[in-house]
């Protein structure tokens, strides 16, 4: 089976390599194309929203990872216990904050999403309650 996404928007950001260290809460912004600006009502009461990306600078996917951040044993996991941006369908989501919304612009704070990443859906950022929780090998 084939799936086809199209972006409904881009990102513009400063941040433009995958491994880059020490990345910091940076400005940016989501271009939202002009035909899914109506979408957007109602989102500006949110502090915080979901963004799921296309993570197009990635070109190769694997099925083991040593995450760097939050891993003090260096644990070599499978990919799908990691946050890592090697994945085989190469989707990003990322929870972002959100600071303004101008048209059809989304102006947040960004620590992951590379500059010209296509975005493929936004979500408002709602908590869960989550009983019995366990973070795995995830050390905070």
């Amino acid at each position: 089976m084939k799936l086809v996404f199209y972006p409904i928007g881009f990102v513009k950001t400063t941040l433009t390599d995958i491994d880059e260290k020490d990345v910091k809460d940076l400005n940016a912004v989501i271009q939202l194309k002009s035909e899914f600006k109506e979408g957007l009502k109602g989102l500006e009461g949110f502090s915080h929203i979901i963004v799921v990306f296309h993570l197009h600078k990635i070109k190769s996917w694997k099925l083991l990872e040593t995450p760097k951040r939050h891993n003090p044993e260096k644990l070599t996991l499978g990919i799908f216990a990691t946050r890592s941006p090697y994945r085989p369908n190469r989707i990003g989501v990322s929870v972002v904050k959100l600071n303004k919304i101008e048209e059809n612009l989304i102006f947040f704070t960004n620590k992951d999403i590379l500059d010209g990443s296509p975005v493929l859906d936004i979500k408002p950022y709602l908590p869960e309650r989550v009983d019995n929780l366990k973070l795995g090998w995830y050390e905070p």
